[in-house]
């Protein structure tokens, strides 16, 4: 799942280097305009639905939070 996220944001956002970095969030790398991008991306791309409860830094500091937070919505 991780190879999956990472390829859909990369080509989304190519500007950013989603491996760089364990702490995307605390970083600086992802802003919230950008987190809010990823969401909607993410949510079109997997037919999930991030609630707001999940947008936390833990889930979006790093590609396995990210591929982690989408299996559990599959889940669901």
């Amino acid at each position: 799942m991780e190879e999956k996220v990472l390829e859909v944001l990369s080509k989304e956002f190519p500007q950013i280097d989603f491996k760089a970095s364990d702490a995307l969030v605390d970083d600086g790398i992802l802003d919230s305009l950008t987190i809010v991008s990823i969401i909607s991306t993410l949510n079109m791309e997997f037919d999930i639905e991030i609630p707001y409860e999940e947008i936390i830094e833990e889930n979006f500091n790093s590609i396995a939070g990210l591929a982690k937070l989408v299996e559990k919505l599959q889940d669901e």
